[in-house]
């Protein structure tokens, strides 16, 4: 059953991508890309209508608005980002976001090590 669910977001996702037809779903299709590049464990589903990477837990969703692709990572302010590339929801104590716009280049180096991070954080095991 949870190959036939990833299979299913996968389909989902690619559908979301044609669907945009804009810079969005280009912009959404190189998240994706990074996503698997950075963790080729990487799990995709399709949770409260957006594509969502998980490994040991929600990892990030890509989210897509009129102006913006918006990656929110679930502990994101458990997070170490020395590039800086969270800079949408800072108040939140839990999650973190990434605002891409329209023309906007992809840090995919600091990308990469920050998705390493996040599923290092969900996959190491609580202190005691």
């Amino acid at each position: 059953m949870k190959n036939e669910e990833a299979i299913a977001a996968s389909v989902q996702i690619d559908q979301r991508i044609k669907d945009l037809s804009d810079w969005r779903g280009e912009t959404l299709a190189q998240i994706r890309a990074i996503m698997h590049k950075a963790d080729p464990k990487i799990v995709e589903e399709w949770k409260w209508r957006v594509p969502t990477w998980s490994h040991g837990g929600i990892i990030c969703t890509g989210e897509t608005y009129k102006a913006v692709v918006k990656m929110t990572f679930a502990k994101g302010a458990s997070l170490e980002d020395p590039t800086g590339l969270f800079n949408s929801s800072l108040e939140g104590n839990t999650r973190r976001a990434i605002d891409v716009h329209e023309g906007e280049e992809i840090d995919e180096k600091a990308l990469v090590a920050l998705i390493r991070e996040a599923v290092k954080l969900n996959t190491s095991k609580p202190s005691p």
